[in-house]
This record gives structure tokens, C-alpha cells and sequence, in this order.
């Protein structure tokens, strides 16, 4: 079982390259960051965008794998943003990994002056990007004619270091997600989707997750290990890093569900992330031990 950071784009790079710097010392596996142009709470604070963030990140790191967990078709357009994927993953030395999501409905969605979209026509644009963006990043030249995206004889030369592609982890809760996620992704992020309009522990709304995608899975012809399993600790009644203790029981709970890495939020003070750096420092060096050890 591997260990992974979301480090966020919240702070000058002359205090933000120590974190990322750091996180390849502690032997993490990975260190994402989230592609918004604003967010949540940060939107009065300092925000720095994705691809910046991780091309400075590669510099100062030899190992960890890097990426956007999650990018989406709020304010990108698919061509655009592999082209810029595909100088990180020759920066990187090939140690990109794509998380991409349907996006939210906060600041960034609206950003540039378009209408809120509907839930149907935010699904179709996260169907139509991610197809395409899977396409554009295995070829060498593209043309692609959507409902919502165009490419019009495109060139990604000399393409990528890794083969086929950067490896593409979608962020799937429903059925249409999941689906999509078993077509063509090479990973599936999970995150708590427990709310008031759907009761329940965190715990048991991702059970219910992943049965529906092993379910959905075998509908299409896929094994259950033929796909990486991320789960993500972002909204809901668990807080991992509030202990050594803690962190050990909860990352044995998503063990026994089959996920392959979990990924927790670097501290940061006065947010709703801000836990002991003491522990989470243990927690990235010990606790990682720990858990890899549970794979052998």
C-alpha cells in the first residue's frame, strides 16, 4: 500500500519548494495538487496554478511522482492541457500521473464568464474531455470533432516519455463516472460522498463505492486488479492525521477495501487542513514503512 500528499498551491514558491522538496525525502509515492484557478476558503488567500506548481516541483524532486488531483474541463480545453501534461511528464522524467474529475461548481467553474452548467452537460463535457484527452495524448497528430471540444490537426511531437501515455486516474462516484473510469482509465480516485442527502460514515459510503465499481468493472470485462484504487481523504467525519494511532486503524480500514494508495493533505495552519506537522511527519516516514510493509 502506498502513501501519497495533496500539497496545495497556496503559498509563494520560496516557502512551497520546501514542502515539495521534503515529501521526496520522506519516500511518499506521490504529491498532487488540485487545478483550480480559486478555491473554497483559499479564494481571498494566495492560489497558484497547477502546471506552474508541478513543472517547479519536478525541479526540485528526484522520485515522487507528480500530478493534478483532479483537473477538469472547468476552465481547460483537452488539447491545450495535454500539450502542457506532456512537457511536465519530459520535465519529470516521466513521473506524471493524471487525475481528472467532472469539477465542481465553485469560483473557477464560471471563471470565464460562461453559464453554470448542468449536471448532464457538466457529465457529457467530462466524457467528451477525458476521451479526448486520452486520445491527444497517445498520438502524434490528432483530429477530433465534439459537441463541446474541437482539435484541428494537432501535433504532440515528440509525445511522451511514458507508453502509451501518462497513466489517467478519473475521479468516479456514480455510474456514468464509473463506467467511463472501467473504458479507459488506468486508475479510480474515491473520495466521501456522505452528505445529508446521502447519510452514513464516510466508511461505509466508500464500501458502497467500491462495490459499485468492482460491479461495474465486471460489466466490462475488467478484473478488479486491473485497475489502481486511490482513496483520497477530503470531506467527511474521518481525520487520519490527528494521531499516529489514528492515521494506522484508518489506513487498515481502506486496506481491507482494496485501495492501493491513500492520499492526505499536507498541514496548513488556519485551514481546514491544519494538523501537527510533527505528525504528519511521522506519519510520511513511519507510518509509510508501515503501511508498504503491509503489500509484501
Amino acid at each position: 500500500m502506498r502513501l501519497s500528499t495533496v500539497i496545495l498551491p497556496s503559498q509563494r514558491w520560496g516557502e512551497a519548494r520546501s514542502m515539495w522538496g521534503r515529501a521526496d525525502d520522506f519516500g511518499l509515492h506521490a504529491a498532487y495538487t488540485y487545478d483550480h484557478l480559486s478555491w473554497r476558503n483559499f479564494r481571498e488567500r494566495p492560489w497558484f496554478t497547477m502546471i506552474p506548481t508541478l513543472v517547479a516541483a519536478a525541479g526540485v524532486t528526484s522520485s515522487i511522482r507528480l500530478g493534478p488531483l483532479v483537473t477538469s474541463p472547468n476552465f481547460r480545453h483537452p488539447l491545450v492541457l495535454a500539450k502542457d501534461l506532456l512537457a511536465l511528464d519530459d520535465v519529470s522524467g516521466g513521473r506524471l500521473t493524471i487525475g481528472v474529475g467532472s469539477g465542481g461548481t465553485g469560483f473557477d467553474a464560471t471563471a470565464l464568464g460562461q453559464d453554470p452548467w448542468s449536471p448532464v452537460e457538466r457529465h457529457r463535457r467530462f466524457e467528451e474531455f477525458t476521451r479526448f484527452l486520452d486520445e491527444v495524448l497517445r498520438e502524434p497528430a490528432t483530429t477530433l470533432e465534439g459537441a463541446y471540444y474541437r482539435v484541428i490537426d494537432s501535433r504532440q511531437i515528440p509525445g511522451p516519455v511514458q507508453s502509451p501515455r501518462p497513466p489517467i486516474y478519473l475521479s468516479a462516484l456514480g455510474p456514468k463516472t464509473m463506467a467511463l473510469t472501467a473504458k479507459i482509465a488506468d486508475g479510480w480516485v474515491s473520495l466521501s460522498n456522505a452528505s445529508s442527502a446521502q447519510p452514513g460514515s464516510t466508511l461505509s459510503s466508500v464500501k458502497k463505492q467500491v462495490a459499485a465499481m468492482n460491479e461495474t468493472l465486471a460489466q466490462h470485462g475488467r478484473a478488479k486488479d486491473s485497475i489502481e484504487r486511490v482513496f483520497l481523504d477530503f470531506e467527511g467525519d474521518e481525520n487520519p492525521l490527528e494521531s499516529f494511532e489514528a492515521f494506522i486503524d484508518w489506513a487498515g480500514r481502506y486496506r481491507e477495501l482494496g485501495f492501493d494508495e491513500l492520499v492526505v493533505h499536507w498541514p496548513i495552519a488556519d485551514s481546514q487542513f491544519d494538523n501537527d506537522p510533527h505528525v504528519f511527519e511521522r506519519i510520511a516516514t513511519e507510518g509509510r514503512e508501515i503501511i508498504r510493509g503491509w503489500s509484501a
